[in-house]
């Protein structure tokens, strides 16, 4: 488990010496993205995380807003746990889970090394198409 969610001292053996310091090895990084994408690949997951965007909500709630069982709702909360990309948080008979903003975030610095490209390709592609309506280019 990448996350170490469960057991805190772990994630700091696992990030290498780099921790203090928030620069990690590629590898970890390449490996957290790879757990969370394969975590949000499936519709059910994906639709429990854009639930817990506005909140933490209680297991109950997520299984009536999700059309799912209880047992289901838990297993795919359970990944989404293990993927570090939800924590729970016990309020006495219930248990809240809450999504954590870590493994997106560090998705999103990931996506933003290729938002450029598409930016310059878009630019690129407007260019032909300014072109083409001048007739520039038929």
């Amino acid at each position: 488990m990448l996350g170490g969610h469960e057991r805190p001292f772990q994630v700091l053996t696992e990030r290498t010496i780099y921790v203090f310091t928030d620069i990690y090895s590629s590898g970890y990084i390449y490996a957290v993205i790879i757990e969370t994408l394969s975590a949000l690949a499936e519709p059910k997951r994906l639709q429990i995380v854009e639930l817990l965007r506005v909140g933490p909500r209680p297991v109950a709630e997520i299984c009536v807003r999700v059309p799912l069982g209880q047992p289901q709702v838990s297993k795919h909360l359970r990944i989404l746990r293990d993927a570090g990309l939800v924590q729970v948080q016990p309020r006495g008979q219930q248990r809240f889970y809450a999504l954590r903003a870590a493994p997106l975030r560090e998705l999103d610095e990931w996506l933003e090394r290729f938002r450029n490209i598409w930016g310059a390709r878009f630019d690129q592609l407007d260019q032909l198409l300014l072109e083409m309506k001048k007739g520039e280019i038929k």
